[in-house]
């Protein structure tokens, strides 16, 4: 990857149920890793979920993020200046979040964020949209995709790895981004 390029990730991630502690730790983790590479994080706020942890973490240390937000979203004081859309439908809002990334990172979350990184996907035109997507599997949390990738994909899609990629660390996030862009997998 070119040292002045800036890919946009669209962060899919979710602080809801379960673990909350654990997957707010990642999602500062995340956020922080990435825009300290320079990436550009654009996020989904809807219905009042919000991933504060990647938001606040990103911007502590100089990095753009841009949520995609729905009309009732308010702004809480801790992202007072975050760059922020509102449109008024989901549909408009999974449009907007697939133009503007260059791939897709998703994060242990809920099943809504799942539901919104694939229907996401779809609108940027699934796999032939050349916008992949990179998984971190943190504890389990993709293993079933990560089975169906290997078992079943490997052997049936061409250059499967293009599509998706399944990340070990914070840091390996953003390998394999850098590695999906070399390869071109991705529009940039």
């Amino acid at each position: 990857m070119s040292p002045d390029a800036h890919p946009t990730l669209g962060v899919f991630s979710s602080e809801i149920g379960p673990g909350d502690a654990e997957r707010a730790a990642i999602m500062s983790q995340a956020g922080s890793y990435l825009a300290r590479k320079g990436a550009r994080l654009v996020c989904l706020a809807e219905d009042g979920v919000v991933p504060v942890p990647l938001v606040t973490s990103a911007r502590s240390v100089g990095g753009e993020v841009t949520l995609i937000a729905d009309p009732s979203y308010d702004e809480p004081s801790a992202l007072s200046g975050v760059s922020v859309e509102h449109l008024p439908g989901v549909e408009a809002r999974l449009a907007r979040m697939a133009e503007l990334s260059n791939l897709y990172i998703a994060l242990p979350g809920s099943l809504a964020s799942a539901t919104s990184l694939y229907r996401t996907w779809v609108r940027g035109g699934g796999g032939i949209g050349r916008k992949p997507v990179v998984f971190y599997d943190r504890n389990g949390a993709f293993k079933v995709i990560r089975g169906y990738a290997s078992d079943v994909l490997s052997n049936s899609v061409a250059n499967h790895d293009h599509y998706l990629q399944f990340a070990d660390s914070v840091e390996d996030i953003w390998n394999k981004a850098v590695w999906l862009i070399d390869q071109g997998a991705t529009a940039l």
